[in-house]
């Protein structure tokens, strides 16, 4: 249905389920437009008409698609050579750069590393003839609608602009429209197929405790014809611990998810497609677009945020015509959004049927052999696994998830030091150039434990620490002057002198002893303790540079 509006040239809003080949529905389209150096050779273009830069854009959400749609637009234009490039995040800047630079036709990308390459003149989308939206609900979705028009601004007003999604809401139509002249909406649905889900996929949906889940889905692993199978999770922190644990249960499994780098997620998804891994763990990431051959089951570990997500989540099985099984684990905690999803797509799913993994309906509908346990037997157990893919380096650009995440692999090298040549220098400790007595240590220690607030007895043979003496003291204006005078004190056990400690006059105190500085005797009588009838010596005045000025 699209073929004939899209290879015409007009704009077109593509709507179908899941499955039903909307990829080449808008490539064939674009790789029509899209004039090669085949088509000069064969007479039907003229070689004035080749142009430089692509001229095709298709923009998609995820980093997985981005791959897929490439891989496909590879194989439909084989034949007459089109060249056509991925350009999304995680990736290094200068292969995909050397690749602009030599020429391409057609560029599928994901808006962030566009916007990158565009802002930095590696990418001239000046002579862009074809535009596709891919999955466009997400893109005009209000996450990636700025760089969608960022993108728009950068492209040549006249040109075919297409988009396609599984789920289509009225208010991204209306939004869709101011970006697209007289567009034809196209929903495709098979006349036996009413419902918004596909009729060839079954779908359960069942009442689960979140403790129970990791012993359902091992035994859900093992019913009768089970083929690949993908367990989708809300966050990525329960994907990668589910695949922890059917991997320790035995179960070749994977997982795609936001926290690994670029290398494992592209690792994980290629065991999928190759068989190494059979179970693949993921989030929404994995959800819109990816197609994978074999699929049968589809396991929803975490309730989906809503009926649009659990639409694509569950698309993944039964396509092309092929049959498939959806089945829900619904946690307590989950129902009132499981009822808003049921209502949404008028599913009879509304009380979900409490299911453990002992249950016996659960055997009977999924068709599990009688006294399957929750471990995989060794018997069994004939897949290669993860490890036995290897990781592809990609000059990852990001620091989150870098190294290719759970298992992989990763060389150090470690540096030896060269042998010692001669022996280490000793060092000595010293004291005005003397070296510390174990003695004069110990008596150093102890002086430095004593309590504050307690009276030290000095040594005679030791010298009294140095005071620290301030610099300036700002005293208030009016305050009285201090007078500095050595006092001496009685030791209490040796009866020896020891002088106090000498008290600084302030600046404040200069200008009020000036006059008596001046006329001041070289010497004064000593004055006598009252307590103990002991000479004091005489009073000490300091001459500063003020005094010496006014005297």
């Amino acid at each position: 249905m699209t073929l004939p509006v899209a290879l015409a040239g007009n704009d077109v809003i593509g709507q179908a389920k899941t499955g039903t080949g909307k990829t080449l529905g808008f490539g064939l389209p674009l790789l029509e437009r899209v004039i090669v150096p085949a088509d000069v050779e064969a007479g039907r273009a003229k070689p004035e008409d080749l142009v430089d830069g692509p001229q095709a854009l298709v923009v998609v959400p995820t980093r997985e698609l981005c791959q897929q749609v490439t891989n496909d637009l590879l194989t439909a234009g084989k034949v007459r050579n089109v060249r056509v490039l991925a350009i999304y995040g995680g990736r290094a800047y200068e292969p995909q750069v050397e690749a602009l630079r030599k020429g391409v036709d057609v560029v599928v990308g994901t808006p962030g590393r566009l916007l990158d390459l565009a802002g930095q003149k590696k990418l001239n989308l000046g002579n862009v003839r074809g535009l596709v939206l891919d999955e466009a609900d997400e893109m005009l979705d209000l996450g990636f609608l700025p760089d969608v028009e960022k993108i728009m601004t950068m492209l040549p007003t006249k040109r075919q602009t297409m988009l396609f999604s599984a789920t289509m809401p009225g208010a991204v139509i209306n939004l869709a429209r101011r970006y697209m002249t007289q567009p034809t909406h196209i929903s495709a649905t098979s006349p036996d197929d009413e419902g918004a889900t596909v009729a060839n996929t079954t779908q359960h949906v069942f009442r689960a405790h979140s403790m129970d889940k990791p012993e359902l889905v091992s035994r859900i692993l093992q019913a009768d014809g089970r083929g690949l199978v993908m367990v989708f999770c809300r966050t990525k922190r329960t994907a990668a611990d589910v695949a922890e644990q059917l991997e320790q249960r035995g179960f070749a499994s994977g997982a795609v998810h936001g926290d690994l780098g670029q290398g494992a997620r592209e690792q994980a998804l290629r065991a999928f497609r190759n068989g190494k891994v059979d179970v693949l763990v993921c989030t929404d990431v994995a959800a819109r677009g990816i197609d994978v051959e074999g699929v049968t089951h589809v396991i929803n570990y975490q309730t989906p945020e809503d009926e649009k997500t659990y639409l694509h989540r569950i698309g993944r099985t039964g396509r092309a015509g092929a049959s498939g099984i959806a089945i829900t684990l619904v946690d307590w905690d989950d129902i009132p959004r499981w009822k808003l999803i049921n209502k949404a797509l008028d599913l009879p799913f509304d009380e979900p049927e409490e299911t453990y993994s002992t249950s016996e309906h659960l055997y009977e509908l999924l068709g599990i052999p009688a006294g399957t346990k929750g471990v995989l037997p060794r018997a069994e157990r004939t897949r290669a696994g993860l490890d036995a893919e290897e990781v592809e380096d990609l000059g990852e650009t990001g620091g989150r998830g870098r190294g290719g995440g759970r298992k992989a692999a990763t060389t150090t090298v470690v540096e030896e030091r060269p042998a010692r040549t001669r022996a280490p220098r000793q060092r000595r400790r010293t004291r005005n150039g003397e070296p510390i007595t174990a003695a004069a240590a110990a008596e150093a220690e102890a002086a430095v434990a004593t309590a504050e607030g307690e009276s030290a007895t000095p040594s005679a043979s030791t010298p009294a620490p140095r005071r620290r003496r301030r610099a300036r003291v700002a005293v208030a204006a009016g305050a009285e002057a201090v007078v500095t005078t050595a006092e001496t004190t009685e030791a209490p056990d040796r009866g020896e002198t020891v002088p106090a400690p000498r008290r600084r006059r302030t600046r404040a105190t200069v200008a009020a002893d000036s006059a008596e500085a001046a006329t001041a005797a070289p010497a004064e009588p000593t004055a006598t303790s009252a307590d103990d009838g002991e000479a004091k010596p005489a009073r000490r005045r300091r001459r500063t540079r003020r005094t010496a000025a006014e005297s």
